[in-house]
């Protein structure tokens, strides 16, 4: 029987392997010093002076950005409906309503040209999304933030390692960004994700958000040499730290992140000239000078393909190969369409893009073989 390949697979090596034991061993598994060290680690890359806050899920981290930014209830935060849910059901948290804006045909990221007829006088905060590890138009985007006094929290959860404008994403002149380490993505600690930022303010108030909302780390009184046992909750946190088992994986996974890029962009290339003749779309490049992570490779069915977008998933895996789903946009979901009273024609753009677009594998882990497999059967089903 012909093994199964599936969409996504973390690349886990022995140096992460060794990290994890080299933490259990020492007694620190919660957050600790390998935490403190990942975070070291990821602002020296991200550089301009940002802090780093290694937090459990990147849902964990929009959520903190935006309670140190000041949203709160009757606040409106715009973004987009071609995303996860968790981008903006990290809003509905803090009692403020996300604004949703179509996306560019093109690029499925936000488009900038609809998010000032959506500024009202209650919108603080702008959530640009990252989609597929293409970076949004962030000038366009950081340019109607000022002229109407907004923050940007970027969702970066697709984009280690995407540059923008010559920058690294984490790096530009938003307030914050934040990452995610799920198992899927381009690096991973199991669960996690990292918030940086430039705004020494913002960190420290999500610092303090992040464990119960106490004003000194429990690292910091577990290791100190003198009594230090005296703690103060200075505000309602959460439990949203890192733990040092989970950083293991990061400090290493963080030193292989632009070897993975590479791979992920050799891939993307095969896949492009192995596709150029059917009847789909391909996947949008970065400009030039800057760099697309690939966080996943989406194709588009066009109407001249000879199967729809769910057949060919059912065809994929009939010949044991994982496809997904990116995404299915939120005003189709219950939960958003009956809030915010949403039909699904009012984001033409995000609509046609659900409809016809699939991720096809695209791990480091994938071997030549292994996208050949890939390559075979797209072309078998739609050639």
């Amino acid at each position: 029987m012909t093994p199964f390949l599936p969409f996504a697979l973390p690349d886990i090596g022995e140096d992460e392997i060794n990290e994890v034991l080299d933490s259990l061993r020492s007694g620190w598994l919660t957050t600790g010093p390998k935490t403190k060290r990942f975070e070291k680690d990821f602002a020296l890359f991200i550089g301009n002076d940002t802090e780093a806050l290694a937090v459990n899920s990147a849902t964990a981290g929009l959520h903190l950005a935006l309670e140190a930014l000041g949203m709160s209830p009757g606040d409106e935060v715009i973004t987009t409906p071609y995303t996860f849910t968790a981008t903006a059901e990290v809003v509905r948290y803090l009692g403020a309503d996300p604004v949703f804006v179509d996306i560019d045909s093109n690029t499925f990221n936000i488009d900038p040209a609809q998010i000032e007829s959506a500024i009202t006088p209650k919108t603080k905060a702008i959530i640009p999304v990252h989609f597929a590890g293409l970076s949004c138009d962030m000038e366009s985007i950081l340019a109607i933030a000022r002229k109407h006094d907004l923050k940007v929290v970027e969702d970066a959860a697709h984009a280690l390692p995407t540059i923008c404008n010559g920058r690294l994403v984490g790096s530009l002149d938003s307030d914050a960004t934040v990452y995610s380490f799920y198992a899927t993505k381009t690096i991973t600690t199991g669960e996690g994700g990292m918030i940086v930022t430039r705004d020494p303010e913002v960190a420290k108030r999500c610092r303090i958000m992040r464990l119960h909302g106490i004003s000194r780390d429990a690292f910091d009184r577990y290791t100190s040499t003198k009594p230090a046992w005296h703690y103060e909750v200075v505000a309602p946190g959460c439990k949203y730290n890192m733990t040092d088992v989970a950083a293991s994986l990061g400090i290493h996974q963080l030193k292989k992140v632009w070897n993975f890029q590479k791979k992920r962009e050799a891939m993307a290339i095969r896949y492009d000239e192995a596709f150029h003749d059917l009847p789909i779309i391909l996947p949008p490049k970065a400009s030039a000078g800057d760099t697309h992570a690939w966080h996943l490779y989406v194709i588009r069915l066009t109407e001249a393909a000879p199967v729809g977008r769910d057949r060919f998933i059912e065809l994929m895996a009939e010949k044991s190969i994982g496809c997904s789903v990116h995404f299915i946009p939120l005003h189709l979901h219950p939960y958003w369409s009956d809030r915010y009273n949403l039909k699904p024609e009012d984001f033409p753009h995000a609509l046609k893009a659900y409809e016809c677009a699939v991720s096809l594998p695209l791990f480091t882990k994938m071997n030549d073989g292994d996208q050949q497999r890939v390559i075979s059967a797209v072309r078998e089903i739609l050639a």
